[in-house]
């Protein structure tokens, strides 16, 4: 079974809040998932469907995969290295900040 691979590594967004959107088109056709992404107000939608489009293109140009026939076969929000950033307390204190972020995997395969 053919498969085609895109990644996204460091994108500034909690790897918990892109593991929402993911569970969402995981399993889906791919124009399914498209339209899915399209219509979710979420940070991560328009990262994920970049993603999505760079993947259909791999199997298209490298594999020469039929689109019409691809589904989402795995996506995974993995963490990233974590930012870390500092803001003034009340008496002259400091509480750490954590700007994570996550590094995101899609695979599309034929049907």
């Amino acid at each position: 079974m053919a498969e085609a691979k895109a990644h996204v590594k460091f994108v500034r967004i909690a790897p918990r809040k892109a593991a929402l959107v993911a569970d969402l088109i995981r399993g889906k056709q791919v124009g399914e998932a498209i339209a899915i992404l399209r219509h979710t107000p979420k940070a991560a939608s328009p990262i994920l469907e970049k993603l999505l489009n760079s993947a259909i293109a791999n199997a298209e140009h490298n594999y020469q995969l039929d689109v019409n026939n691809l589904v989402v076969s795995q996506v995974y929000a993995n963490q990233g290295p974590t930012m870390k950033r500092f803001r003034p307390r009340a008496m002259g204190r400091a509480s750490r900040i954590n700007k994570r972020t996550s590094h995101i995997t899609l695979v599309v395969s034929e049907k």
